[in-house]
């Protein structure tokens, strides 16, 4: 593994990263710029989904542990699931967990600059460039990071459920807009990094998930990049767990040039803990492991109840082909979109 990877990034606000964001002017603005970005990328004519939310308390997160998962098949996947939440054919939400094969990928208005790698270094290395409908600048995900895609209802989902005004839940529980739904992401990939025995936090007017980050040398961990169509979210969540490093030099991760990018196994040696190796392989076992923390964090944070199988219990392979059946079940197109934007 590469030493800390000095990747290149994002302009703060606009992409990503991830753990709670506290309450200094600089946070506060930070956390603001995320909301408004997700609300602009909201489908035309559809309402504001924060104003009208959905009570959380009775509410289920569906974990599925998908393993290692080619992108656009798991683009397909979350597209059509967030679809079908959308039209109340799908009852519950649901959070797909997995890792992928090498890819960069390019928010929506992401600026093509901030890929270093040149052309035929990514076709050689059989890395595709994939623009995508989330906010933020380029992120690379490979083997070894935990990617999370919850797939969320953030207004009564179905017809005929319009957000009209700030109507607070008749039962008194808390609401779920986009703001909170951002900060339990975000706490969640902390509270991950935290049974892993390292402490992280947010960086004063840099969202994400940062180790060290009031130090002389903040490194971030985690990325956070979301779209909301028609009240639902999908798109999500990336962490180091033992991804390579060195991949990071692809890209100037979150379009913020000198950035430097962690991983748990990077700090779990820094920090001299048993068993803790800096220059361990990216495996899916430590990507099942770190799910199987996250999941119930989110839950947790969120005030869901968490139900599904988590690694390592779970068969991820036969989660895979329940979810395609779900997804014929439910008669929602179920097809690896088309390309775009890519160089």
């Amino acid at each position: 593994m590469h030493p800390e990877s000095r990747g290149h990034g994002s302009a703060p606000v606009r992409h990503p990263c991830s753990t709670a964001i506290h309450g200094s002017s600089a946070a506060r603005e930070a956390s603001a710029g995320i909301v408004d970005d997700v609300e602009r990328m909201e489908e035309p004519g559809t309402p504001r989904v924060d104003a009208r939310a959905v009570p959380p308390r009775t509410r289920t997160l569906r974990a599925r542990w998908l393993g290692r998962i080619r992108y656009r098949d798991a683009w397909a996947m979350q597209r059509a699931l967030a679809a079908a939440r959308a039209d109340g054919t799908l009852d519950g939400d649901q959070v797909l967990l997995l890792e992928h094969h090498a890819v960069l990928t390019l928010g929506r208005n992401a600026d093509l600059g901030h890929v270093i790698a040149p052309e035929p270094l990514l076709r050689e290395r059989g890395i595709e460039l994939i623009r995508v409908e989330r906010g933020g600048e380029v992120t690379y995900h490979g083997p070894g990071q935990l990617v999370a895609y919850p797939i969320v209802a953030l207004a009564t989902p179905g017809p005929g459920h319009a957000a009209h005004g700030p109507d607070a839940p008749a039962d008194g529980t808390r609401s779920l807009g986009v703001r909170p739904f951002v900060e339990a992401l975000e706490g969640a990939m902390a509270d991950t990094c935290a049974a892993a025995g390292i402490a992280a936090g947010p960086r004063a007017g840099h969202p994400g998930c940062w180790v060290d980050a009031t130090g002389p040398l903040p490194r971030k961990i985690g990325a956070l990049g979301i779209r909301v169509a028609r009240g639902v979210t999908f798109h999500g969540i990336a962490l180091n767990v033992t991804t390579d490093l060195a991949d990071f030099d692809l890209i100037d991760p979150c379009g913020m040039p000198g950035l430097r990018s962690t991983s748990l196994a990077r700090e779990r040696a820094r920090a001299g803990l048993p068993g803790a190796d800096a220059n361990a392989s990216p495996t899916t076992a430590s990507v099942a492991e770190a799910a199987a923390a996250f999941a119930p964090a989110l839950a947790r944070r969120l005030g869901f109840e968490l139900a599904g199988d988590l690694p390592a219990g779970a068969d991820a392979a036969g989660e895979r082909r329940a979810l395609e059946a779900l997804v014929e079940r439910l008669r929602v197109p179920f097809s690896t979109p088309t390309p775009a934007g890519a160089r």
